[in-house]
């Protein structure tokens, strides 16, 4: 372990079958926030993960996968009544991926959550999960402690087009969500399927944006950050993806590394300066762009081991 700072990620777990043509090339853990924690595992981080997976023969896997990553589970709810999540990505021409989910949960839900956070720590919470109603109960008390006990809150809303029937009841719990967070990456088609936002000037008008770091990422066409002193933009790579599925997982991985790395806190943000916003943001390219190149959700270890010399 690096230091005494602490990640906490609290998301979905499910586990990935993914099919190309037809055919499944690839079976592995992930979730967004897991994802982005096998990352920061793989960086020596530590992260400590909250979520809920199942006592079968699939969450076993998983369990097994994540404790050899360096990821801790001692905040997982490990169910009998239920089975763990499934989820079946479909890669399409470009490599970009359609979902679809198989879940069996039990009634109680997300039962013990850490209770010591501090103003040293660092959360990451996002996808429709952190806007679940059987959930959300949990996932509010948890923001709860870390606004109030001072820690850096990263969010990313990461919304599917398959969600579009949710929306309406989502849509408040979305907003309240980004009122909580810091930190917000988020896809220039999140922006537009949730509230019909076409430019990330117009986030403006949503919520108050003056504490916060908005990471508008547009896909190839590169990323703009908007915060209380700047407004910046940030090429993308080009690439030839093998799988698009985990790059903005990794975005958010890559994100956590700059301010782990560089002992950035939540008070600093106010004053943060441009290359440190640039730095973060660089790196979170940096990662995206590796795991664009393989089937994995997480950037591989020699990755890991590269970028931490």
């Amino acid at each position: 372990m690096k230091s005494k700072r602490r990640v906490f990620g609290f998301g979905e777990t499910v586990f990935d079958i993914i099919f190309k043509d037809g055919q499944p090339m690839a079976a592995k853990p992930g979730g967004s926030v897991l994802n982005s924690l096998v990352s920061l595992g793989r960086l020596d981080w530590n992260p400590c993960f909250i979520s809920e997976y199942g006592r079968d023969s699939v969450g076993e896997l998983i369990d097994s996968f994540l404790h050899e990553n360096g990821v801790d589970t001692r905040y997982v709810n490990r169910f009998a009544d239920g089975k763990s999540a499934l989820a079946l990505a479909f890669l399409d021409t470009e490599n970009n991926a359609s979902y679809t989910f198989y879940k069996d949960f039990p009634d109680q839900r997300l039962q013990e959550l850490p209770g010591d956070l501090n103003e040293d720590d660092i959360v990451l919470f996002g996808s429709i999960y952190a806007s679940n109603a059987e959930v959300r109960g949990s996932v509010l008390r948890f923001l709860e402690l870390a606004k109030t006990a001072g820690s850096l809150i990263v969010y990313d809303p990461n919304f599917r087009e398959a969600h579009l029937s949710e929306l309406e009841e989502l849509r408040p719990r979305i907003l309240e969500n980004l009122e909580y967070a810091d930190v917000i990456r988020g896809s220039n088609e999140d922006f537009q399927l949730i509230f019909g936002i076409e430019q990330p000037d117009e986030i403006r008008s949503l919520i108050n944006t003056d504490s916060k770091i908005i990471v508008y990422t547009k896909n190839t066409d590169g990323i703009e950050i908007i915060n209380n002193s700047h407004k910046l933009a940030v090429a993308s790579e080009k690439l030839n993806p093998v799988s698009t599925i985990g790059a903005g997982d990794n975005f958010n991985a890559g994100i956590l590394h700059y301010l782990l790395k560089n002992k950035i806190q939540r008070t600093d943000l106010q004053k943060i300066h441009k290359d440190d916003i640039l730095g973060m943001v660089q790196t979170g390219v940096k990662f995206a762009s590796h795991v664009c190149m393989q089937y994995d959700n997480y950037i591989s270890r020699e990755f890991a081991e590269d970028f931490r010399m």
